[in-house]
Order: structure tokens, then C-alpha cells, then sequence
């Protein structure tokens, strides 16, 4: 892919002190709009949908979204929940995103440090990702009120992250044209400090696949020999996989879960399907792990006489995120800092970590919310082999100039992807941490806008440091589609009841208040986290 840096003689070039005083009012605006970022907040929470049906979710904020004048189109690359807000005009067009999706058996009541789901079973956000799209709302109107003002030029293209929990989306994204002229993309992501890095983020790159396998039910008492397991052929590929991963490099990590593995026992399952996950650290290395993976499936198709097809269900590049706006950013995390948290979220922090403490009687994590800034995080001299998570934000990192602000929603030392992270997510931990991330990322859009030499730097860093050896290829192909029936069945289960809990501002001033919570609520003595 050739990627050319901007132009940017068509940006306003703003004298430092008038972009101090823009500053230091977007931050005034932010804070008089806490109410309202609480809400959101709140709103988001209170959905709890997961990857693909997050049709509540998407409706409520793009509904914002129009009433403030950007202009909406649904749907994009084939995915119902899927959408991009636009707003301004000309150069440059900066791109903000945010994920929108939970995690299944997640429920959780906010505010109490111990398991108490909302509903038994439901998903919850689990993750945070009920916060990031409220801060991009609150920052970028506090920084539209600037720009009309200022006649400042730009376009601003609010987006979200659907299914993220799948990797199912952003690689759709970028095939299907839609970061196209571009600029730079800031994605916020929930954390429990303020932070942003730049280079090799050292997380592994994914493809996630299912393969379905069918062969011939038969009575498995009177008339095994007539059937054909499907059953059969999900074992045997898991345990070809299983050694196989004893002459894989250290940086590998794959797991799988069987999503069907029949009916009943007395029938023969004439399908059954696994579902993979095959994470590395470079495009090579995942793209072998796959064409591993289909081997070992033709292999169990064949030693069952079956039939294998396979579907690639999503799938995320390393992630590599760029200096210049990083460096831009964090100078504007040192001017923010912190939020000021109260003794209440202290005593809920360390209540939580003290409950989630390790079962191998590891260090207990228990010192509460982060009151001193990260540090820029820059990368690392010595390769990372140790494998780790993925995040399809990465294959829009790979496209054009992108940085991932994280800011301070949530608790310290917590498992993640758990009922646990979602404590913090509708209480004033979540809603002060958006308040300070959403100062951040309106301070930084402004500085792309009025500092013409950030994109510049920022594009030769993309073209003759990051994409200099390493070209994108996306690991779909051009008949993928993206997976939009995953968790249906999921949702329709527990959408009903899910309804009767989703909060009304209009009766409540919070969450909390509408669960008739106390907070904080912690187990007994647990008050002080010691």
C-alpha cells in the first residue's frame, strides 16, 4: 500500500498562546458537561450488548450525534451497527473511534466490589467499553463549539469499534474504504491510568476461524458403524493442534472453544464445529498458523470421512501506533493529570482488588486508583516473545497515522474480560476518568487541526519508519464478510430482560441511584482494603 503524507497548506496555523487559551476553555466546557458525559456513560452501561448487536447502543449515540449536527451513515461495510458521524468541512479529517461491545456472562451490579450480576448470566461490560464513545462525544462538541467560532477548517469522523471482542469489524473497515483520505485517527480505549504509546505496542496479530465439520448421524447404540462423527473430527483436529504447539515459538498463542459438538449421545453428531483463535506477533507468522490449522482439519475430515469447510470469523494485525501524535498527546496528558479521587473510590478500588486477589498466592494487588501519571511509552528495545492480546484498532494503525489514548476508568490489577471490570464502569471512577480523557483527546484534536506540523511529522513517521520494511495486507480476503450473526442467540435470550433495567435519566441522576445502590458497597470489614 502507498501511503503519501498530506497536505497541509490548507490548515490554520494558531499563534501557542491562543492555543492555550482554546485549550483551557475546551477544558472548562468539559467539565461543565460532566452530567452529561455521566449519562452516556451510564446509558451505554445499562445496554450491556454484545459484538454485532449493539442496536440500542448504536442508535442512542448516533441519535446525539444528529441532534449535534454531524451527519450519519448507518450500516457501513455490511454491518447493521456499524456507523460513522461526520461533521465540518475540507482538510484535515481526522478520524475518532471508540469500541462499543461487552462481554458475555459479564453482569454486574456497579458500584459493589464483589460478584453481584444485574441479571444471572447476562453479558455486562466487562471490559469498559461502555465509556470510550462518551468521551469522544463530550470532547469533540466541546472542540466543534471552538472550531465554529474560530472558523477553524476540518472535518471530524466519529466511528465505533463493533464487535471488538471478536476482532470482527476494523478490517472491514479499511477494505471497504472508509478511512480512505484520512488523516490521523485517535481511538480512545477504557484503562485504569492516562496513557498513550507509540512504535511495536508488542501485542500479537489474530485470525479468528471456525471450522464446521459434517458427516452422517446414525443410531449410536443399535448402528454406530453407519455413522460418521463430526464430533470426532473437532477432537481429533484439537488434539493434532494440541501437539502441534510443542514446536511453535514462544510468541504463539492459540486456544479454541467447540460451539457445536452435537445433540444428543445416543445420535452420532453429524456436525460439529471449533471455533480457533490463532494470535503471532508478525502477518507471516499468522497467515502459517492458519494454513497449519486447515492442514490438521483436512487431516481429522479425512481420518473420519467428513467433510471440513472453514470461516474466517475476524482477524487484527500487530499493532504499531505513531510518535509524532503520541508525543503531541502526552504533552497534553501532563497538562490534564489526574483525576482528584475520593475516599469512596479509593475504598471501592481496593475492595475490589482485595476480592479478586490471586488464588496462586501471588502479590495482592491492593493500592487502589493510580495517582501518579504514566509515563510515554516507547518501544522496547528487546523483542517482546512472551505473546499477548489483540486488537483490530491495529489494522487501522497500519493504514494510515493512529494512536490509542487510554484513560483512567477503571481499577487496577483486575483479570480483565470479567464480571470484576466492570465494577468501576457506571460509578464517579468511570465517569471522572472519562472526564480527564475526553480534556486529553480535545486538546490533541486541536493541535492536528492547528498545528500543521504534527500530520507532517506524523505521516513521515508512518512512511519512513513504520511502513518503511513492513507493507499491510489484510488478513480477510476480498469474500470474507464479517460474521454479523455472532451472538444473536446470546442477546435474544437475555435482551428482554435486559430492558427492564436500562437507565432513565429522566427519574435518575445515576445509575446507581436507579439500582438503588450505596456507594461504595463492600463486603464487610473490607471498607479500609486492607
Amino acid at each position: 500500500m502507498m501511503a503519501l503524507p498530506m497536505k497541509t497548506s490548507a490548515q490554520v496555523k494558531m499563534n501557542p498562546a491562543k492555543i492555550d487559551a482554546l485549550k483551557t476553555e475546551m477544558a472548562k466546557e468539559i467539565d461543565s458537561q460532566q452530567k452529561f458525559t455521566q449519562e452516556m456513560v451510564d446509558m451505554v452501561f445499562s445496554f450491556g450488548e454484545l459484538g454485532f448487536q449493539e442496536v440500542e447502543t448504536s442508535k442512542y449515540l448516533t441519535d446525539i450525534l444528529k441532534k449535534n449536527g454531524f451527519t450519519i451513515e448507518q450500516g457501513i461495510a455490511g454491518i447493521p451497527t456499524a456507523w460513522t458521524a461526520k461533521w465540518g468541512s475540507g482538510k484535515p479529517l481526522i478520524a475518532v473511534g471508540s469500541d462499543i461491545d461487552c462481554i458475555p456472562k459479564a453482569s454486574q451490579k456497579p458500584g459493589v466490589a464483589y460478584h453481584d450480576p444485574i441479571i444471572e448470566g447476562a453479558p455486562g461490560h466487562g471490559e469498559g467499553h461502555n465509556s470510550g464513545q462518551p468521551l469522544n462525544i463530550t470532547a469533540v462538541l466541546a472542540l466543534k463549539k471552538v472550531m465554529e467560532r474560530e472558523k477553524i477548517p476540518g472535518t471530524i469522523m466519529l466511528w465505533p469499534g463493533v464487535a471488538e471482542e471478536q476482532l470482527g469489524t476494523k478490517a472491514y473497515y479499511v477494505r471497504d474504504g472508509f478511512f480512505k483520505g484520512v488523516d490521523a485517527c485517535i481511538f480512545t480505549h477504557v484503562a485504569n491510568n492516562l496513557s498513550v504509546s507509540y512504535g511495536d505496542g508488542g501485542n500479537n496479530g489474530m485470525v479468528s476461524v471456525q471450522f464446521n465439520f459434517e458427516g452422517q448421524a446414525s443410531h449410536a447404540g443399535a448402528a454406530p458403524w453407519r455413522g460418521k462423527s463430526a464430533l470426532d473430527a473437532v477432537e481429533l483436529m484439537n488434539i493434532g493442534w494440541n501437539f502441534h504447539r510443542e514446536h511453535m515459538e514462544p510468541t504463539q498463542r492459540s486456544h479454541y472453544v467447540i460451539k457445536d459438538g452435537g445433540d444428543q449421545p445416543n445420535v452420532v453428531p453429524s456436525k460439529a464445529s471449533v471455533w480457533y483463535y490463532f494470535r503471532e506477533r508478525t502477518y507471516p507468522k499468522i497467515t502459517q498458523m492458519f494454513k497449519d490449522g486447515i492442514r490438521i482439519a483436512e487431516g481429522a475430515a479425512q481420518m473420519t470421512e467428513t467433510k471440513m469447510a472453514y470461516e474466517v470469523l475476524g482477524s487484527a494485525w500487530p499493532g504499531h501506533f505513531n510518535q509524532a501524535i503520541a508525543e503531541t498527546m502526552y504533552e497534553n496528558i501532563k497538562r490534564v493529570g489526574l483525576p482528584k479521587w475520593s475516599e469512596d473510590d479509593q475504598i471501592l478500588a481496593k475492595a475490589a482488588q482485595k476480592e479478586m486477589q490471586n488464588p496462586e498466592g501471588g502479590a495482592l494487588e491492593t493500592n487502589g486508583l493510580a495517582t501518579t501519571l504514566s509515563q510515554l511509552s516507547k518501544p522496547s528495545a528487546t523483542p517482546n516473545t512472551g505473546g499477548g492480546g489483540s486488537d483490530d484498532i491495529a489494522d487501522i494503525s497500519w493504514n494510515l497515522p493512529t494512536v490509542v489514548l487510554r484513560y483512567p476508568a477503571n481499577i487496577p490489577g483486575l483479570p480483565g474480560h470479567h464480571w470484576a471490570n466492570a465494577i468501576a464502569m457506571a460509578t464517579p471512577i468511570a465517569h471522572k476518568g472519562v472526564t480527564a480523557g475526553a480534556k486529553v483527546e480535545a486538546m490533541t484534536l486541536l493541535d492536528l487541526l492547528v498545528k500543521p506540523e504534527v500530520l507532517r511529522y506524523a505521516w513521515d513517521y508512518y512512511n519512513n519508519v513504520q511502513t518503511k520494511d513492513v507493507k499491510y495486507k489484510a488478513l480477510i480476503s476480498d469474500t470474507d464478510k464479517p460474521a454479523i450473526h455472532l451472538n444473536e442467540k446470546i442477546m435474544s435470550e437475555f435482551r428482554p430482560e435486559m430492558k427492564k433495567y436500562y437507565y432513565d435519566p429522566t427519574k435518575y441522576a445515576t445509575y446507581l441511584e436507579q439500582l438503588g445502590i450505596k456507594y461504595p458497597t463492600v463486603r464487610e470489614a473490607a471498607g479500609t482494603g486492607k
